[in-house]
This record gives C-alpha cells, sequence and structure tokens, in this order.
C-alpha cells in the first residue's frame, strides 16, 4: 500500500512570488552597499569585484531556492503524470518535497487521479477475464441445444427442454452483462445528501431497526446498498435482520448460517457467487463496495459467523 502525502505547512505561491520579487530589488541595494563600505578599504575595481561576487552568490541562493521550492516539484510532478500514463507501480508514491501549499495539493489530486484510473482499468481487466470465463457456460448450453434442434426426429418434449434451456442461458447472460455495467458505474460520481434510515428501510417481520439515525448517504446511494444487503440475508435463509446506526457506523447483521471461512475473503470479487445455480452473479456486492467508496465510505464484514457488515462514514 502507498504512503499517503504527509500533510505538514508549505508556504503559498503567492508569498513565494513576493519574496523573490523583494529579493531580487534589494540586489542592487545590497551590492552599493558592499560597494560603498570597501571603498575605504580596497580601490574601486577590488571593491566592484567582491561587491559583483556578493551579488552573484546572493543571486545564486535565490535561483537555488527558486529551483527547490518551484522548479524541482513541477518537474517530479510532470514525471510522475507520465508515469500514471504508461501505468508505472511507483506512479502514486508521493514525492519527497513539495515546495508550496499549492504543490501539495496538485501532488494530492494527482495522486487521486492516477487511483481512479487504475481502479477503472482494474474493472475493465476484470471484466476481460471474468466474462470470458462467466459466458462459457451459457453459450455452451446454446451452443449444445443448437445442435439437438437441428435435428428434425427430435421429440417434441426434448425440443421444448431445449428452447428452455436457450431461454435461460440466454436471460444469465443478460444478468452478468447488466451485473458488469452497473459495477463500472458504481464508481461514477453521484449527488451527495444525507436520508435517515427509517425513510429507506421498512420494518417488517424479519427486519428490526435497532438503532434510527440520518445517515451521510443520499438516498439514490443508500437504498441500492441496503436493497443489496437485505436481499442477500434473506436469500441465504435468514430470518431476523438488524439494522443499526452507532455514531459513523451502520451495522447489518442477521441469524443466517452466516459465511464460510473459505468464502469471507471472496465476498467481494466481482462473479464470486453460492447461489450459481439459482441465478446469482456474484456482482451485487461488488457493486455496493464500489458505490460506497465513489461517496468516501467503506464496507467490511466484521463477523462471518453473524454475517455482520459494517458501513464506515
Amino acid at each position: 500500500m502507498q504512503r499517503d502525502i504527509e500533510v505538514k505547512w508549505r508556504p503559498p505561491l503567492w508569498l513565494v512570488i513576493a519574496c523573490t520579487i523583494v529579493a531580487m530589488l534589494m540586489l542592487p541595494v545590497f551590492a552599493l552597499f558592499v560597494l560603498s563600505r570597501l571603498l575605504g578599504v580596497f580601490d574601486f575595481d577590488t571593491s566592484f569585484q567582491i561587491a559583483s561576487a556578493g551579488t552573484i552568490a546572493a543571486a545564486t541562493i535565490v535561483g537555488w531556492v527558486l529551483w527547490r521550492i518551484l522548479l524541482r516539484p513541477i518537474t517530479e510532478l510532470a514525471g510522475r503524470a507520465d508515469d500514471i500514463k504508461t501505468g508505472e507501480a511507483a506512479a502514486l508514491a508521493p514525492l519527497d518535497h513539495y515546495g508550496t501549499s499549492e504543490m501539495q495539493a496538485l501532488g494530492r489530486a494527482m495522486r487521486e487521479m492516477g487511483q481512479v484510473l487504475q481502479d477503472r482499468e482494474t474493472v475493465l481487466r476484470s471484466y476481460a477475464d471474468h466474462v470470458t470465463h462467466e459466458l462459457k457456460s451459457p453459450l455452451t448450453v446454446i451452443q449444445g441445444a443448437t445442435e439437438l434442434l437441428a435435428d428434425p426426429d427430435l421429440p417434441e418434449s426434448d425440443r421444448q427442454k431445449m428452447l428452455r434451456n436457450v431461454s435461460d442461458a440466454t436471460d444469465h447472460m443478460k444478468k452478468l452483462l447488466d451485473a458488469q455495467r452497473a459495477l463500472a458505474r458504481a464508481k461514477d460520481p453521484m449527488a451527495s445528501g444525507s436520508c435517515r434510515l427509517s425513510d429507506v428501510i421498512d420494518q417488517s417481520d424479519d427486519i428490526v431497526l435497532v438503532r434510527d439515525g440520518t445517515v451521510p448517504l443520499s438516498i439514490d446511494v443508500f437504498e441500492p446498498v441496503a436493497t443489496q444487503l437485505i436481499g442477500n440475508a434473506r436469500a441465504h435463509g435468514a430470518s431476523r435482520i438488524e439494522v443499526a446506526l452507532e455514531d459513523d457506523r451502520l451495522t447489518f447483521s442477521d441469524n443466517g448460517p452466516g459465511i464460510s471461512s473459505g468464502n469471507k475473503d471472496r465476498i467481494f470479487d466481482p462473479f464470486f457467487t453460492t447461489r450459481r445455480d439459482n441465478g446469482g452473479t456474484g456482482m451485487g456486492l461488488s457493486i455496493v463496495k464500489r458505490m460506497l467508496e465513489a461517496q468516501g465510505a467503506s464496507i467490511e464484514l466484521a463477523d462471518a459467523e453473524k454475517a455482520k457488515f459494517v458501513i464506515s462514514f
């Protein structure tokens, strides 16, 4: 994991420019002052040479300060932009030195942009790897059914069975493609806002709102998140689902069979599902995770035995 940018005070750009202008205006005054002091000790030529050398040394120091504060960070940030474009692993590492507060803010923005680009590339690679694998099964069913349907002597009962298999396989392919599209869009920015738990979650025989409160997510974001988590619990046999808001944490837990130790580290992976035979695509929790991350929130499995999910804001 890349270390974050160390937050420390940096001079604003206007201050650097103002100090540079003052320093450059003072250089002639400095040269005349030194020259006047040396004329009483040395002749004019020697005094002029010493004053000139001192002025050049002072200008060199000013130039070095400008190089360190402005030119070096700008050059390094330009290099990091090229690294982000080419996908270099170290592109998101923070610089050793940011000259001004504006440079520090620019560096943070570039890191966030680079992370978004890497995440989108991961989504595309996930699409290529997982969808190719997942579509093989329904395509095999369709291919096999097509070959059998071409037989004119195929009994009508078998023909109808093959047609149902083709229809089911087609529906499953549509679900996979729709879920992948939703996953890709989950990172898109959505309007910020807040909503009350009781306005989204309707208490029923199996849902218990332990503690109500305001969630710092718009209803357009929170409603699909809550629907997915509650739907997952019900699909796995839970008869009681508890929802509670505690400060900046929202918990969903149920009395279902829980999540096995072998699956708990994979539940947020795209296309991972234990309900494939029942039409599951394994994309629900991946979409939930990405939607929350796009809003600055996070979700984790806090207790596998109770299937307790914690959303932190």
